[in-house]
């Protein structure tokens, strides 16, 4: 009897195994609001969530839902990090530093490369300022790329203010407000990415523009940080290497750079072409990488981190301790505790990472090559063209197209058959998530009208004749949706890739009628 006793109790005593409601509620905490789900769609503003979905989802360009495998392996590192859903800071930075190694290799970064993580990608932009702090200086002079084909957030935290009314630690802010009011102000100046025709800008005047900027800010005793973009919302990457490698010449250590590859379409290679030139590389696990929103990891090259002063004053309410590297001048002064939701949401998305370099170079390509040809269909039936993105990159430093932005197609809905404007793919991008069967005919229409669809937001790049924007919608793999690709024989993953883009074609004419 006794040793029934003794059983029973033990079994009591161990952590049942936490239902996937109760780890969606600990991925949507330790961020700021774009992260809370609606208690009416169980939804965030992206209309997606931390759980498994049924939806057709080529969303990754915007937001993903976890995915099946991702969710099991949350659970099982529950079991381990945090069995009651509870962590100290010391156990947080033991588990952040175990991502950083885990990351050095999926990567293959150096070994010196430091390694910051945030609770988003605009977050990240703190980390950016920090790694631009001089001792000598009057202030940094922002030059941020493609303000509409980045972060909606970043112009604000790009320039040291709060992009949100809450932090990720919690602490109630102003929108707008600067996260340390004593400072010198951080000035911003933006440089676009298209003409008035929509077209990409070449990478030379952009050159040109980047350069004059740097020496004014110079010339005024101040610090110019450059955002370079690889991979915007619609995969443009500029400036080019080549052009990046002539501010570097010509300014040397009196010019800082961060590169804006949040949608993670970047190979390691790529990676490696710009730690060694000094740039820090920011990275999102919430796109490309395929990890549920939000969750920002910061590459720093060695010779870059040397190079700074110390955090950015007012981190304290935005960052804990462990997310900085040991050794960061300042960051003694962040608080000691834990994210554990930040840690999940990172968790999720290194296991994907990992998953999809296990890939070889003939997965990706047969994969893609099929996406390109049913989304060549799905073009034709809506009579909208693609948006081709470009590098620019004269050189020859890098790819002209290189394989991960492949994986990304933006649709010119204001160039369709019947033109949409902004708003109207707005409406598009709402209602393909919604159930339509009242307002299908047939067997099949119900069914795929029935059938939530997930794509990309709009983006604000295409000016139509009349001076108004055009609509666009995008379209974009991610890493988990390609692990599973891999898997399955070609024919049937053509198959799979027609049925979906013909079924967002019959639900985008069924919103169209309405």
């Amino acid at each position: 009897m006794a040793d029934t006793l003794t059983a029973e109790r033990q079994r009591s005593a161990r952590p049942r195994p936490l239902s996937p409601q109760a780890i969606a509620e600990v991925m949507t905490t330790g961020g700021d609001r774009r992260i809370t789900l609606d208690p009416r769609t169980g939804l965030n503003q992206y209309m997606v969530a931390p759980r498994p979905s049924r939806a057709i989802a080529y969303s990754s360009s915007t937001a993903n839902d976890i995915s099946a495998p991702a969710l099991a392996e949350i659970r099982r590192r529950l079991a381990t990090l945090a069995p009651d859903l509870m962590m100290d800071g010391d156990g947080y930075a033991e588990a952040l530093e175990a991502l950083r190694g885990r990351l050095r290799t999926a990567l293959a970064l150096p070994t010196d490369t430091e390694i910051a993580f945030a609770a988003s990608g605009t977050d990240l932009e703190y980390i950016g300022l920090s790694v631009a702090q001089r001792r000598d200086i009057r202030g940094i002079d922002t030059v941020l790329l493609g303000a509409d084909e980045v972060g909606s957030g970043c112009a604000l935290a790009c320039v040291g203010a709060h992009y949100a009314d809450r932090t990720p630690l919690g602490h109630a802010v102003a929108r707008g407000d600067p996260i340390r009011a004593d400072k010198a102000p951080v000035r911003l100046f933006t440089v676009s990415l298209r003409d008035k025709g929509s077209k990409p800008i070449p990478s030379e005047d952009i050159l040109i523009e980047i350069a004059a900027i740097a020496q004014a800010a110079i010339d005024a005793g101040r610090h110019p940080l450059v955002h370079v973009v690889h991979g915007s919302k619609t995969g443009l990457i500029l400036p080019s290497l080549a052009h990046i490698d002539a501010l570097r010449r010509r300014f040397g250590q009196s010019i800082s750079f961060v590169v804006d590859a949040c949608q993670c379409r970047i190979a390691p290679a790529a990676i490696a072409a710009y730690l060694a030139r000094g740039l820090t590389i920011f990275l999102t696990g919430s796109k490309f990488m395929g990890g549920p929103p939000f969750s920002g990891i910061a590459l720093i090259p060695a010779a870059a981190a040397r190079l700074s002063s110390g955090i950015l004053p007012g981190l304290e309410r935005i960052f804990l301790r462990a997310e900085w590297p040991d050794r960061w001048p300042g960051a003694a002064s962040l608080p000691h505790g834990a994210n554990l939701g930040l840690l999940l949401r990172l968790e999720a998305a290194i296991y994907e990472l990992e998953l999809f370099q296990r890939l070889t170079a003939a997965d990706i390509r047969r994969t893609l090559d099929l996406f390109d040809a049913a989304v060549g269909m799905l073009t034709e039936q809506l009579g909208a063209p693609r948006l081709a993105p470009t590098t620019g990159d004269a050189a020859g430093l890098m790819p002209d197209r290189p394989l991960e932005m492949r994986t990304l197609v933006t649709l010119d809905l204001g160039q369709a058959a019947r033109p949409i404007d902004f708003a109207g793919a707005g409406h598009i991008h709402r209602m393909l998530v919604q159930d339509l069967r009242r307002y299908a005919c047939g067997t099949d229409n119900q069914a795929i009208a029935g059938q939530p669809i997930k794509l990309g937001q709009p983006v604000r790049c295409v000016t139509l004749a009349d001076g108004t924007t055009g609509g666009t919608l995008r379209i974009g793999l991610s890493m988990p949706q390609m692990v599973a690709f891999a898997a399955m024989d070609g024919a049937s993953l053509a198959s799979r890739l027609d049925a979906d883009m013909h079924a967002i074609a019959t639900k985008m004419r069924i919103i169209g009628n309405l």
